[in-house]
């Protein structure tokens, strides 16, 4: 398949459904062959299939399952990728889910999974993937981030915590391995037209226009906007951004 990212290899977290869901099909559409790590490994093995029939490559997807928290499961997902291909050369961390609420209701157990599912995992997998990428002399490393560490969103705090620790890797990461050809970069969307969104919008009405009041264009983003940033930043046109935090957010944060 020709497309700008044609013979590369990606492995993307997250994958089964929604912005993870998305990006992987955009990455595919590009031409890259794929990885997907996800936790549900029934939605994920779904996923790969449809996508391997709609553009029309043989071999789906391979897919790994797990809790890419667990430093293990991300290994599997970067051996995965060599096992199959014979390299990686695009990491993107995706995986994570908000578990949103007011600060005073979370729990010892659901700070512990929030930490654990978006900024552990991002951890896991840079720490496995980039040693592969320095051998290789090159690689992208793109973090889905969330702009509402910069606008400081109701109900985000603890979100926030662990995405904030993840916009900091990325600037860390993107100093350390500037010089081996890699660059690393977040992509921070804002509130996303998602099947979470959908529910919060479901549950509780009134928080779900407070998180679109922020917008200036007045509507949440749509998945296909913040993959295809993903997409710009996993390519070699973006071979000179590296270190950055670029929200896909409607102007609800400027500058």
């Amino acid at each position: 398949m020709s497309g700008k990212l044609s013979g590369k290899v990606a492995l993307i977290t997250g994958a089964g459904r929604g912005i993870g869901l998305v990006i992987a099909e955009r990455l595919m559409a590009d031409g890259a062959r794929l990885v997907i790590a996800n936790f549900d490994e029934t939605e994920a093995t779904a996923a790969a299939e449809e996508m391997a029939a709609r553009h029309f490559q043989g071999k789906p997807p391979v897919v790994v399952p797990g809790n890419l928290a667990d430093e293990s499961v991300a290994k599997t997902a970067v051996d995965a990728a060599i096992d199959a291909y014979g390299r990686l050369d695009i990491l993107v961390n995706n995986a994570g889910g908000g578990i949103i609420r007011a600060f005073a209701e979370h729990t010892p157990d659901t700070l512990r999974e929030t930490i654990d599912r978006n900024l552990w995992t991002a951890i896991w997998c840079c720490w496995h993937a980039l040693p592969v990428m320095r051998e290789q002399r090159g690689g992208r490393i793109v973090n889905v981030g969330a702009d509402s560490v910069r606008n400081g969103l109701w109900d985000h705090a603890a979100y926030n915590a662990a995405k904030g620790g993840m916009h900091g890797m990325t600037t860390g990461l993107a100093r350390e391995y500037a010089l081996d050809g890699i660059t690393v970069n977040t992509v921070a969307p804002c509130a996303t037209n998602t099947p979470q969104m959908a529910e919060i919008t479901e549950r509780d009405p009134i928080l779900a226009e407070k998180f679109l009041s922020v917008i200036p264009m007045g509507r949440p983003a749509e998945m296909s906007e913040v993959a295809s940033m993903v997409s710009y930043l996993a390519s070699d046109e973006a071979s000179f951004v590296t270190g950055q935090v670029i929200s896909v957010n409607g102007g609800s944060t400027m500058l």
